[in-house]
């Protein structure tokens, strides 16, 4: 569907300098709203908000429809009376890398502390809430809390490999774990209710001041997850509960050996036959969440690269067709218009830009890709169809400023010859470049505008370790830079118009949910 003209800022919450060691839904990210506004910028761009699996990347999640409990501002909770102020004042303060194992040892005791202090004396509103959130969301809650709670109780291993009683999910079994574990379980479902409260308050701040949030929902799914242990038959699992096959991409310029992500293949047949129900609920839960969804790796709907699990690289793979138009036809007939972006980055074929286009979704263009041969010049403004999502660089790229220091003489030359390089850096140029081209959508890193090097770059695909980590300082975001954002939205035709569409949005995906 078409978008109405807007700019934007891409930054997961996790960068943001919250106290606690990690960014957070709390007085931060409403700093952070504050300066968009001032800045007059229309979309605010986040990674996944799922649960952390693997590698503590979001696009490695433990649930497709949970919400990340170490985004949990302890703060607000405290303000709430749920825990006591001084219990929250220990915690990490708001400057550096997030340290995933120091935050999780510091906030998970405290977040379960709050949790039951919740469940002994929330006044009445507040259990109300609380009962009509599990009951609306027990379709994926009940699945999640026991799926994390098991998983937990037996260190974090990967659920096929469970006493098969619970991995094969025999209801004596699971009737036994939930009796059992019943105190657990109630506190993850109140760590769950408290996500979603503070992150519902902070899109309905944004919709106030005018601000959309862009989101991004994974094509696959983690093989340990809530949603392959619950959903079995509609992936691709032997008999042993193990992957057949799993996805990945082919050998490239890149890695010779490709790229074996992992993740289980679905059965799209069987998905077919069941109208697609499963990815109807994951979407319609993800619009009820976010305002746009941009959808990773969208080739994989058109064809993906299935690799047999016995297979140690992505080398022995072929491509095999995804479910097409077929999945989106039945996803706008039970949802209405799709705000969907399609990530159609890397190699894509004509394939699968005709399934995108026929389709009207946006696709995405890199300004950094834009500057090698002639062939990479799609990037550049020049090429744009208006229905376009423009990015100077993603969270897979190295920062501009860093992106810029590792050219060569050539390259340089091509980009300064093309942007026109000012006294205020590269960064700057690309920003220019991005948001004054006729992409209906322009959506800059943070670490662009802040003119960080390759210090502040999120994720080095490939590299198992030190991703993810980088946060912001307290006072960067200063009115200088709001004015000079808010000057350049304003002459580009970026300006964002109040509107209360999301909040409608929310009234009837609620409703959707109740009936």
């Amino acid at each position: 569907m078409p978008f109405p003209r807007a700019s934007g800022i891409l930054l997961h919450p996790t960068s943001l300098p919250s106290r606690g060691g990690i960014g957070d839904l709390g007085p931060a990210a409403y700093e952070f709203l504050d300066f968009l506004a001032d800045a007059r910028q229309g979309l605010w761009q986040v990674l996944p908000l799922s649960p952390l699996g693997v590698n503590h990347s979001p696009y490695s999640s433990t649930s497709a429809f949970a919400g990340n409990p170490l985004l949990i501002s302890l703060e607000r909770l405290a303000e709430r009376g749920w825990i006591a102020r001084d219990r929250v004042a220990a915690l990490p303060g708001a400057a550096g890398h997030v340290d995933y194992d120091r935050v999780r040892a510091a906030k998970l005791p405290l977040l379960r502390e709050a949790a039951a202090n919740f469940l002994s004396a929330a006044n009445g509103g507040d259990r109300k809430r609380f009962q009509d959130f599990c009951w609306l969301n027990g379709w994926w809650l009940e699945d999640f809390v026991l799926f994390e709670v098991l998983h937990r109780r037996r260190h974090r291993q990967c659920w096929n490999t469970w006493p098969p009683a619970l991995a094969r999910r025999e209801p004596q079994a699971l009737e036994h774990a939930r009796r059992e574990f019943a105190a657990e379980l109630e506190t993850e479902r109140v760590i769950q209710f408290a996500f979603f409260e503070q992150w519902r308050a902070l899109r309905a701040a944004c919709h106030a001041r005018g601000v959309r949030i862009v989101g991004d929902v994974a094509i696959f799914v983690d093989l340990d997850s809530a949603d392959v242990w619950t959903h079995t038959d509609i992936f691709r699992m032997d008999a042993a509960l193990q992957p057949e096959v799993v996805s990945g991409v082919p050998p490239d310029a890149f890695s010779a050996t490709g790229q074996r992500w992992g993740n289980p293949l679905y059965r799209w047949d069987v998905l077919r036959a069941r109208h697609y129900d499963w990815w109807v609920q994951r979407m319609r839960w993800a619009l009820a969440q976010c305002d746009i969804i941009r959808l990773d790796h969208f080739r994989g709907f058109e064809s993906c690269w299935e690799i047999p699990a016995s297979e140690e690289t992505a080398v022995h793979g072929r491509w095999v067709p995804g479910p097409g138009d077929d999945l989106f036809n039945v996803l706008r007939g039970e949802l209405g218009d799709l705000p969907f972006i399609a990530e159609d980055l890397g190699h894509i074929t004509a394939q699968v830009h005709a399934l995108r286009e026929r389709l009207g979704i946006p696709g995405m263009r890199v300004l950094q890709f834009g500057f090698g041969d002639p062939g990479a010049h799609i990037y550049l403004p020049h090429r744009y169809d208006p229905n376009t999502v423009v990015y100077t660089g993603t969270h897979d790229n190295d920062t501009t400023v860093g992106w810029w220091q590792s050219r060569n003489g050539a390259e340089r030359s091509a980009i300064e010859a093309y942007l026109g390089l000012g006294s205020d850096g590269i960064h700057w140029a690309m920003i220019r470049a991005a948001v004054n081209s006729v992409a209906e959508l322009a959506i800059v890193p943070l670490q662009d505008v802040l003119g960080i090097g390759s210090e502040g770059r999120m994720n080095t695909p490939s590299r198992p370790d030190r991703n993810w980590t980088w946060r912001f300082s307290s006072g960067a975001l200063t009115p200088a830079l709001a004015e000079k954002l808010a000057a350049l939205a304003e002459v580009s035709d970026r300006l964002p118009p109040p509107s209360v569409a999301g909040e409608q949005r929310d009234r009837e995906v609620r409703e959707d949910f109740a009936a």
